[in-house]
């Protein structure tokens, strides 16, 4: 069966510069992840981590830009 949202993302508030978490729960533990940005795939570096403890995912998102919104 396919990994299924248990808690969706949520709306994020952050300032310009700072950083933003986003998290969600699936209802499978370490069910592969794939972050994406409308049509691009994000991968980790100096802006994105990503982590993954049992069912639970973040995208950590640094140095806060407009564009990020």
């Amino acid at each position: 069966l396919p990994a299924l949202f248990k808690q969706e993302l949520q709306n994020t508030e952050a300032e310009e510069g700072g950083t933003a978490t986003l998290r969600c729960e699936l209802t499978k533990a370490k069910a592969p992840v794939e972050w994406r940005k409308g049509d691009t795939t994000l991968y980790p570096g100096l802006k994105y981590e990503m982590k993954q403890q049992g069912s639970t995912v973040e995208l950590i998102i640094y140095d806060l830009e407009l564009d990020d919104s």
